[in-house]
């Protein structure tokens, strides 16, 4: 298999990914959405974060966050390459849209 182009420089810098997995869907997403939770009128309405704050409040967001991030990671132990490549791409990709909906959705409540 040919690693040039955008899928060898992704398998060629997935530790890269990973860093930015954990700062856009592990910090980003959880700060703003903690930002947003502070707001009037905001509320968490993913299928199983929504669920989770209601119960456990921040607590229970950081025990979710951690949790997908670490059961990403032993599934990404366990595909072999390239396609395991796909399982930090996709936390960037997700992390990095909810940050920004939660960060318009806190410009729009301010």
């Amino acid at each position: 298999m040919s690693d040039t182009g955008v899928g060898g420089w992704l398998r060629a810098n997935e530790s890269t990914l990973w860093i930015a997995a954990v700062l856009s869907y592990g910090f980003g997403d959880f700060v703003t959405t903690t930002v947003g939770l502070s707001q009037q009128g905001i509320v968490e309405v993913g299928p199983v974060a929504g669920p989770v704050v209601d119960a456990y409040g921040t607590p229970g967001l950081v025990v979710l966050k951690s949790g997908t991030l670490a059961g990403s990671y032993a599934v990404w132990r366990l595909v072999p390459q390239p396609q395991r490549v796909g399982i930090p791409l996709g936390l960037v990709s997700v992390g990095l849209a909810v940050t920004l909906w939660n960060s318009v959705m806190i410009w729009l409540a301010v």
